[in-house]
């Protein structure tokens, strides 16, 4: 078995420094298979267990429906896979300071940690197979790290799905964090399969992330607030909000602008807004709301 190739910052441990324990009266949910992650139990129940056990973390937010999806995708797997590898459910609504001891950028958030060390997964949602092939990579790795993996990886790997080989490659670029080469595989794959939901899902997620990647988001949203009319800095301002999962508070910028912005900076917030729209599930309800919003700001 050929050795896979490592994220880019394998190896670095992630920081711990800024955990803090929990108020008395939390009680983790657990759903699922997913044990709660907790600022008190991640050292005890994921990162010693990480070197005999493969774990995977997903850090998600009940404001970002799309995250609570892909955790229970993973539900799912971690299932299938009879405790192959342990599950962690970061909860950031209830923990919020857990954002900065795993680096989270954007959500949902995944991160794996093989023998105390982090290996950086996705931060963008997937669909299932996509995921499905993420594990198998990992479990591969872990493997070759020499944990016991009790003979997943052969069920696991006739179970792969076939997948389209631009969508390789932006996944390979996704690994190490390079959403302009990620961008680039999309749009090869677009040019050869104009409707390919996926493709397009991943070329707006990786347009939005280079927008934001130098952004400092306490000066955007400051600035933004201070300054209404100043189309910009709004949509500089919904990015970041979006990007964070916070839609509703996005979406509601853009349609403020545009009830009192001109004809042409009004048509340049709708275009953005509908772009943002395009990451976000049909059916999510705040998508609706802002969709309805929407017409009534325009007409």
């Amino acid at each position: 078995m050929s050795t896979p190739s490592l994220p880019q910052n394998f190896g670095r441990a992630f920081d711990l420094s800024s955990l803090k324990k929990p108020a008395a009266n939390s009680t983790p949910t657990q759903p699922g298979v997913a044990i709660e992650a907790t600022p008190e139990n991640l050292v005890r129940d994921f990162v010693s267990v990480s070197n005999s056990t493969p774990v995977v973390l997903l850090a998600w937010s009940a404001r970002m429906p799309e995250s609570v999806q892909v955790l229970e995708i993973l539900n799912k797997l971690a299932t299938d896979d009879g405790g192959t590898w342990r599950l962690g459910s970061v909860n950031l609504d209830k923990y919020p300071e857990m954002a900065n001891a795993l680096q989270v950028q954007a959500l949902p958030f995944g991160i794996a940690l093989i023998q105390e060390q982090g290996v950086p997964l996705f931060d963008a949602p997937h669909p299932e197979p996509q995921i499905r092939a993420v594990i198998n990579k990992l479990l591969e790795l872990a493997a070759e790290k020499g944990l016991k993996i009790n003979g997943a990886l052969a069920t696991n790997e006739s179970a792969e799905p076939v997948m389209e080989p631009e969508e390789l490659e932006a996944m390979a670029a996704l690994e190490k964090g390079d959403y302009a080469l990620a961008a680039l595989s999309y749009k090869k794959w677009l040019s050869r399969k104009p409707v390919e939901k996926l493709a397009q899902i991943g070329l707006a997620q990786c347009e939005l992330m280079i927008r934001i990647s130098d952004l400092d988001s306490a000066t955007i949203l400051a600035s933004a607030a201070a300054d209404p009319t100043n189309l910009e800095v709004q949509i500089q301002a919904a990015d970041v909000e979006v990007a964070g999962g916070n839609y509703e508070s996005g979406f509601n910028r853009l349609i403020n602008a545009i009830k009192i912005l001109d004809s042409e900076d009004k048509k340049r917030a709708k275009e953005h807004l509908l772009a943002l729209f395009s990451l976000v599930d049909p059916m999510n309800p705040i998508l609706i709301k802002a969709r309805s919003a929407l017409a009534s700001a325009l007409f």
